[in-house]
């Protein structure tokens, strides 16, 4: 009977380890290219993301994220947003291109190195008894001279109903840069 007891106990903590491990990994996807050797202490812009959602304002949201990761990463002397222009972000905006192509050309005129670009897939909290925050962004370093793609990566992560949408959003997009900037430190 004891024999038993045991047998049982070990296979329980077995089992829910292993659901807690596959609780886990489920919560956070991520691809990502390799790293590309940038120049230390280079200038960098960030350029307006993209908002893929329903939630209003959400690319602003990422940028401002963005510009306070790349600096916190200590990635270059300089980092900066590009200026907003007049157009303000609207739902299903068929305009994302144009304002990335002009903050593009505007970091060109100010002889800026690199730049970060960005979308957002994913911004919101689900629906359902638990309301879980969800994010999904992807994540571009270009050479701001040529326009090449020098960098990619892209995720999704949801978090815990206790949890702050900002702060998953915040999670994702510091892992997804950490994997882009790695061979820069």
């Amino acid at each position: 009977m004891l024999h038993q007891r045991n047998f049982l106990a070990r296979h329980l903590r077995l089992l829910a380890a292993t659901a807690a491990m596959a609780l886990l990994a489920a919560c956070t996807t991520m691809d990502r290219g390799q790293p590309p050797q940038l120049e230390r202490n280079a200038s960098w812009v960030v350029l307006p993301f993209a908002n893929h959602t329903e939630t209003p304002l959400a690319g602003q949201r990422a940028e401002a994220m963005a510009q306070a990761l790349l600096s916190a990463q200590g990635v270059g002397a300089n980092v900066r947003r590009a200026p907003a222009s007049t157009q303000q972000e609207a739902l299903f905006n068929a305009g994302d291109s144009q304002r990335t192509q002009d903050a593009l050309a505007w970091a060109r005129e100010q002889k800026l190195r690199y730049a970060l670009a960005g979308s957002v897939e994913e911004w919101r909290y689900k629906v359902g008894v638990d309301g879980e925050p969800a994010a999904g962004i992807t994540l571009h370093i270009l050479d701001v001279a040529s326009g090449d793609i020098l960098w990619s990566g892209s995720g999704g992560q949801s978090g815990w109903s206790r949890e702050a949408l900002s702060a998953v959003a915040h999670k994702l997009m510091r892992k997804l840069l950490d994997s882009g900037l790695a061979a820069s430190r």
